[in-house]
Formats: structure tokens, sequence, C-alpha cells
């Protein structure tokens, strides 16, 4: 597909905060007991407000973030193994695993996000990369694929270990990323959950660690941690009109509080907005019409900052034509919603209707060339409304 790129610059009807900063200025601090912390809004990475985010600090538990994440993505969930007896060896937190148990990725995701058990961690790492090193590389190259430029992954449990730290910016771009695999979605959110494992295998119930399930509204997940070196650290995400904030608390001696006032300051500054995409004339080439109608359908609608909502581009993919036959609903093209360089969204541009494929008269060749010589010229663009 020739891509065509039309940038539409949108401005907000009222900018409340300059666009290379984050909602909340830096020095307008809000009292909280973590060493560091942070709130994001989770469609776009942006900070909201930020206290100490890029130091590097211990992260204890939340480590299991990135460890369910890759097994999650690494496939085969449900099939049957022996957890490795060396694995299950290891301190603190459990999901119950004994030497011999017959278990799944599946339910080891299940063990490690809601129980935090370090057991469940150590076995999936096992079995996925064949050690814990081997799977330390996995989860450092993942993290640099999300852009955790402050992070570095020693074990998958989240134990006190040298080199194993990372920042609570990068935890919540971690959060957000692991928040879009619908699987992880599903089980961080559970406050317990039914697993089977065992030998003989058996139906046991793991309770979520992470009360914030039950405290805050619209709460989503996501970790608990706690070490002696680390504090207690934890991730959340909340979800309210369709926006989604992340909060991370590193060193916190009430983290709970401390969550809830990010969270509602996140959706203090981030809310819905609908983003208003063109309706085009598309030129049809060999068909029974010239044109067909083009349109999103249903205009998407993200969670925005004044301040982002100022950023906001719309770039449009579309072909110089389209070949008949067309049926109504055919995607002929795109909308990709974009906040500087990153696409937040790509919408589907589809037929509004169809277009029969008409009876050749020349060649093809000929018909072709006569309707790109004699297209109309159509200019498409595109704003955004709040």
């Amino acid at each position: 597909m020739k891509k065509l790129t039309v940038l539409l610059a949108v401005l907000a009807a009222f900018m409340t905060f300059p666009v290379n900063a984050g909602a909340v200025p830096a020095n307008d601090g809000i009292p909280l007991s973590a060493e560091c912390a942070v709130v994001i809004n989770a469609d776009t990475n942006c900070i909201i407000y930020g206290k100490n985010e890029t130091k590097q600090h211990a992260m204890a538990s939340t480590t299991k973030i990135m460890t369910a994440l890759i097994t999650l993505e690494s496939g085969d969930l449900d099939t049957p193994f022996t957890a490795d007896s060396m694995a299950l060896h290891v301190e603190g937190t459990s999901m119950g695993l004994r030497e011999g148990d017959t278990v799944t990725r599946r339910a080891l995701c299940y063990g490690m996000l809601l129980p935090s058990g370090n057991d469940a961690a150590n076995a999936a790492a096992v079995n996925i990369a064949g050690s814990l090193s081997a799977f330390a590389e996995l989860m450092n190259r993942r993290a640099e694929k999300i852009g955790m430029t402050g992070t570095h992954f020693v074990n998958p449990s989240g134990l006190d270990a040298d080199g194993h730290y990372t920042t609570a910016y990068d935890m919540a771009l971690l959060a957000a990323e692991a928040l879009r695999n619908e699987d992880f979605r599903a089980i961080c959110g559970l406050k317990s959950a039914k697993v089977s494992f065992g030998s003989p295998v058996s139906t046991r119930t793991l309770r979520n660690s992470n009360k914030m399930l039950s405290m805050y509204e619209g709460c989503i997940g996501v970790k608990t941690g706690f070490t002696d070196n680390a504090g207690r650290c934890l991730v959340t995400a909340a979800e309210r009109n369709g926006c989604t904030v992340v909060a991370v608390t590193l060193h916190a001696s009430d983290d709970w509080n401390d969550h809830k006032k990010l969270l509602d300051l996140g959706f203090e500054h981030v809310k819905p907005f609908t983003v208003q995409t063109e309706a085009f004339s598309e030129t049809v080439a060999g068909g029974t019409a010239d044109f067909v109608p083009v349109s999103a359908g249903e205009n998407p609608v993200l969670g925005l900052t004044d301040a982002e909502a100022a950023r906001l581009t719309v770039t449009y993919d579309m072909p110089p034509f389209v070949y008949a036959e067309i049926n109504q609903g055919d995607i002929v093209g795109y909308a990709d919603v974009k906040l500087g360089d990153k696409t937040l969204k790509r919408v589907p541009l589809r037929a509004g209707e169809s277009v029969a494929r008409a009876e050749p008269v020349g060649s093809e060749f000929e018909r072709i060339v006569k309707k790109i010589t004699g297209a109309l010229v159509i200019e498409k663009t595109g704003r955004k409304t709040a």
C-alpha cells in the first residue's frame, strides 16, 4: 500500500501544562511515604507526577510482572510438566509447589501474580529458559524493548541480589506493557482464583496479596512486593471512564494510601478525548462507481491530559486508488493517532458501501491509466475534538 501521510496539528482548547512536562509541575509535591514514586497515563506512558521516578532502587516481587509477562508470551501455556525440583528450593513466599508436582505455565502465572510465589517464578524460568540466569537474560532483553533504561534483572523472583534494580518509571512502563496482554490483565486483577497443580493434581484456591483491588474503585491490578532491602513496593493500575493510569511506589511505609493519592491525581488530569477522523471518497479502479465512501465508523476515545491533547496528530495511510470489487466494511486504509513519534491507535478506515466490478472496456491498463490521470485530487485532513 502506498502511504499518504497528512499531518494534522491539533490544538487543545485549554492547555494547562507545558507540552514537554507532566500534568503536575515537579515542584508541587504531594505528601507520600515512598522514597520513589510515579503515576503515568497508560495510554501514552507520559508522566503525570513523579518523585525520584528515575532513581534506581530494588524492586522486590514487582519483578514478577516481567516474569509473568514473559511466561505468558512464551506460549504452550496449558501443557502439563513436572516442576524442576531445584527451582523450588527458594526462600520467601510460595504458591505451594512441592517436588514432583505437575503444573502448567498458566498455573504458574497465577501462582506468581496472586500469592507472589517465588517457587512459581523459578519454576517458570527454568521451564522456559533452562536456568535462572538464562531467563534473566530474557528479562533484560524484554526490558530493553519496552524502554526500561534504568533496570537490570538478575533473577525472576525479586529476591534481593546485587545488580537487581529498577526505577519507578520503568516499572510503570512495564505494567502498562503487561496490561496490554489479555491473559496478564485478567490474572492480576483477580482477588482469588482456583488453580490446579500438584501430585496428584488437585484444585487449590490462591489469594491475591494486592489489597488495592478491594480498597480502590476501578483498580485492575497489578503487583505487590517486599524484601528487607527493597522495603514495601507496589505497582497498581486503575480504570475510569475509559482511561487507565498506573502508579508505582518503591520503599514506601504507607503504600496503600500513597497509591490512593497517586491514582486520584492521575484521574484529575487524564480525561477521555474523542479523536475525530475524516470521511473520504476514495477513487475506485475497475468498478461500477468511480468513488467509494470511506470512514472509521466509530472514532477512537483515548485518555489524555490537556498537555498531551495539544500534541496529538493524525496521519492517514491510504492507497491512491482501490480495485473493485469492494464489499461494504472492507478495510481500505488506516488513520494513525500519534503523540510525537508514538502511535497510540491505528484505526481501520472501511468502505461505506459495496462497489461491483465493471464489465471490462478496453485493456485494464488503459482503464487504470485513464482513471489515475483524470483523478480528482482529494485533500485528506482530520481534526480531533475533546
